[in-house]
């Protein structure tokens, strides 16, 4: 079976490359925690003009797209209240907002975060988005198909750059629930 880092020549160490990664992501990969060694997680250096998804796969190979997981950013409201969350799915799923996520969360409705608040509040650049380093009060959502991977290609923070990162590692960040059902087709 393939892995992400097949696609790339040049794979090294995200820890090596802490001044490539958006300020948050650098600081939590060099605190980083976990049963996964922090040198398992891998930095690739990519053109920001494809950093989306599809622009991205069509680029590097089709079959990067079972490999991929997309970060979004979501918004649970109840009452005056609302909690940012981060949603992590296979990027050929789309993220159960009204039922996985709204159930979740608590929340009476829950909705994609404007794009300023996902940007202004994870100090991240949209299309990069990752949940490595988000703020310790965002609950981390993440697919348990994500958490199954041997090896998932996420963003790093920017758009200019991917994190190769196993399920496993993104399945024990802080704040992180693993679910069944948040990617639906």
């Amino acid at each position: 079976m393939r892995v992400p880092m097949d696609a790339f020549d040049d794979v090294r160490p995200a820890a090596d490359c802490l001044e490539l990664l958006a300020g948050p992501v650098a600081a939590a990969i060099r605190d980083w925690r976990g049963s996964v060694p922090v040198h398992e997680l891998r930095y690739v250096d990519t053109d920001p003009a494809i950093a989306d998804t599809e622009l991205l796969v069509e680029h590097y190979g089709g079959w990067l797209l079972e490999q991929s997981a997309n970060c979004v950013v979501v918004a649970g409201k109840r009452g005056g209240e609302v909690t940012l969350a981060a949603c992590l799915v296979l990027s050929h799923t789309r993220v159960d907002v009204n039922g996985t996520v709204r159930r979740q969360l608590g929340a009476r409705k829950a909705s994609f975060a404007p794009m300023d608040t996902a940007v202004g509040d994870s100090s991240m650049e949209y299309g990069g988005i990752t949940p490595i380093g988000l703020p310790a009060n965002w609950p981390v959502l993440v697919d348990a198909a994500v958490a199954d991977m041997p090896y998932a290609l996420i963003g790093s923070g920017s758009r200019r750059g991917k994190l190769i990162v196993p399920g496993k590692a993104l399945a024990e960040l802080p704040g992180a629930t693993v679910l069944d059902g948040l990617g639906v087709g």
